[in-house]
């Protein structure tokens, strides 16, 4: 069912004639905005491409104070703040927009993305998949098509799971709606527990990038897995659980084309297109309604009737539960252990911003130097601005949830520099820059208080990939322990390496690991970047594929997140191997009947003469001959003794 256009046109008419309830902070003004704009709309109307929508306009505004900015931030959508010029970014309605300029502040329209977010949106030339005009960005069908898919092919490493529903699927109504579903990537022969990584994508609707962040994400750890070995260690040892879609009802309404933020819940008190809705980024039930949201059900940060009431967040709250232990107690200031595991992640865009716990209050969060540390671990890959109260105040949101509730550390990142981002540009800035702070997530989630203080190894490589047994083999790598960056938000602290140490096919955490020392090139470790060189002594290596773990240690005694690389020792061209059964007895004058297994253990087809030697005094019955044997193949042997 489509909105009137009548009516929509009749809303712009009463913004323009100065219907300016937005000023009015009392629940009056509310009321009467509320009654305006509902008069005459549909109880549940879907929305077509071609529905005339009012025009939205993307405006710099003025604002005196933080105390001026957070009142304006619990009923603007706002997109950046300059705090430094006192200005902030919004999205704003024809009646918002005369409201601030009748308040007497500068505001200044960015009439280029205004035109982009009011924009009629249609295929591309030649385009056949993917939201209009937009074809590297997969619609809700499309993402859960593949990664359904990367699941059926290959069992051993994915699955995909429906953990929750939308609005739409959990109401009975027109509307379908979709499944929430998760998506686990780990090497299921590996037994745990395993660390975790959490990312989830998409709960703002419009904010197009983050989906397909990390669904290429997942397909890049899939597509590497035996031939990476960083990818292939943490696929091996770490577990990454994937929500990409976690509003696809609010995802679908974007798709058309347009600035959908909310879910679509249309049961609170407002009806019309396209205001109704829930941000399910302020109805998370950690500090849910202490500022930074509004009560106002046709505002954008509008949190909800209640704490969690939305099926969304109840899924994500409940699967996160589900997966990570609770590391924390029930109080706001108590911090949680520095042997914690995981790291939660919720992508969102946009504004090029790491952003860390609290979103609620300026108060630092009681882990705040440990999130600040792992948050520029990121800012040093993605180049961001890493921050904790560098914007506004938010309350109800995923990343203070999942921390305040389980300790967990967790982030935000603002991809990208605008909603509706260009293909060219997620292809060639959102996605270089931001796999690899996605890596080191994956990578330090074993202990996330901890490993982001110590030194990275990078660069690590062997002379030769692939060698006989008995070759030594140089291992060369860097250590450094300067790797952050906040873009001004403060500096983390820089130690000179101290250490640095090599496993082989036990990773460092293992019980009974054996350490062998890697070496200062130049002789001494006395500097914050070191490049470190060993020996691999491959004597009485098996054959086939060997994972070499390295890890560094600064001189405040942090080790840093483990790295990998693979060395090959050749099968020799002839070698065997006999396995036998215990030995077997019987009585006087019975046969036996003993077996004997004869492995080619070479790389090439054998062929075995068998014979008897020892003091034989018993009848023997034996091939004389065994094969030919293919390479890992094995022939079996009767011996029968009477």
């Amino acid at each position: 069912m489509m909105v009137s256009k009548v009516h929509i046109w009749r809303l712009i008419l009463l913004s323009t004639l100065g219907l300016m309830m937005w000023g009015m902070l009392s629940t009056g003004a509310d009321a009467v905005w509320a009654e305006a704009i509902d008069e005459g709309s549909d109880s549940n109307p879907g929305i077509s491409a071609q529905t005339a929508w009012p025009q939205v306009t993307v405006a710099t505004i003025s604002f005196e104070n933080r105390t001026d900015l957070d009142q304006l931030a619990a009923r603007l959508d706002i997109l950046a703040v300059d705090h430094a010029a006192g200005t902030f970014d919004a999205l704003l309605r024809p009646d918002q927009l005369a409201v601030l300029q009748a308040e007497g502040r500068t505001v200044r329209v960015d009439v280029a993305q205004s035109a982009q977010l009011n924009a009629p949106r249609t295929l591309a030339p030649g385009q056949v998949n993917g939201i209009p005009n937009f074809a590297c960005y997969r619609t809700v069908e499309e993402t859960y098509a593949s990664l359904e898919q990367l699941a059926v092919d290959h069992p051993n490493l994915a699955t995909w799971t429906d953990v929750g529903d939308s609005w739409d699927k959990a109401t009975p109504g027109d509307n379908p709606g979709y499944d929430i579903n998760a998506l686990v990537l780990t090497n299921h022969a590996v037994p745990g527990p395993k660390p975790k990584l959490m990312i989830i994508s998409a709960i703002h609707a419009r904010e197009y990038a983050t989906a397909e962040l990390a669904t290429r994400f997942a397909e890049l750890l899939v597509n590497n897995y035996g031939i990476d070995p960083e990818i292939t260690w943490l696929l091996d040892h770490h577990e990454l659980h994937l929500i990409p879609q976690a509003n696809p009802d609010g995802r679908k309404q974007a798709e058309g084309g347009y600035s959908w933020r909310k879910n679509v819940n249309n049961s609170n008190g407002c009806t019309t297109l396209p205001y109704y809705g829930t941000d399910l980024n302020r109805n998370s039930s950690f500090m849910w309604n202490t500022g930074g949201s509004s009560g106002y059900a046709c505002d954008e940060l509008y949190r909800g009737p209640s704490a969690a009431s939305e099926p969304e967040v109840q899924a994500v709250q409940g699967y996160a539960a589900a997966i990570f232990p609770d590391q924390k107690g029930p109080n706001p200031t108590d911090p949680a252990p520095e042997s914690a595991s995981g790291v939660f992640l919720t992508l969102h865009s946009y504004g090029q911003l790491v952003l860390y716990p609290w979103g609620f209050t300026t108060t630092d969060a009681p882990n705040g130097p440990a999130l600040a540390t792992l948050g520029r671990k990121f800012g040093f890959f993605n180049g961001y601005t890493v921050c904790q109260d560098c914007l506004y105040a938010v309350s109800g949101s995923t990343d203070d949830w999942v921390y305040g509730e389980l300790g967990v550390p967790s982030y935000t990142f603002e991809v990208g520099t605008t909603f509706f981002q260009s293909c060219a540009f997620f292809e060639q800035n959102i996605l270089p820059l931001n796999m690899p702070a996605l890596l080191y997530a994956f990578k330090s989630a074993r202990l996330p208080y901890q490993a982001p203080k110590g030194p990275e190894v990078i660069q690590a490589a062997v002379s030769l990939g692939e060698v006989a047994a008995g070759t030594a083999v140089t291992l060369t790598a860097s250590a450094d322990d300067s790797r952050y960056n906040s873009n001004g938000y403060g500096n983390e602290p820089v130690q000179n390496v101290a250490a640095a140490r090599f496993s082989v096919d036990s990773p460092p955490w293992a019980a009974n690991v054996v350490f062998y020392p890697i070496q200062a090139a130049d002789g001494s470790l006395d500097s914050p970047v070191e490049n470190l060189t060993a020996t691999l002594d491959t004597a009485g290596w098996s054959s086939g594929r060997h994972t070499v773990y390295l890890q560094a240690q600064d001189d405040l005694g942090n080790w840093g997140v483990p790295s990998a690389v693979f060395l090959t020792v050749a099968a020799p061209a002839y070698a065997m191997g006999v396995d036998a059964p215990p030995p077997a007895s019987a009585a006087p004058g019975a046969t036996v009947s003993h077996p004997l297994i004869i492995a080619n253990r070479g790389n090439s087809t054998d062929s075995y003469t068998l014979t008897l030697s020892g003091d034989v005094t018993w009848p023997v019955e034996m091939a004389s001959s065994a094969g030919p044997v293919a390479p890992s193949a094995s022939a079996k042997i009767s011996v029968t003794v009477q």
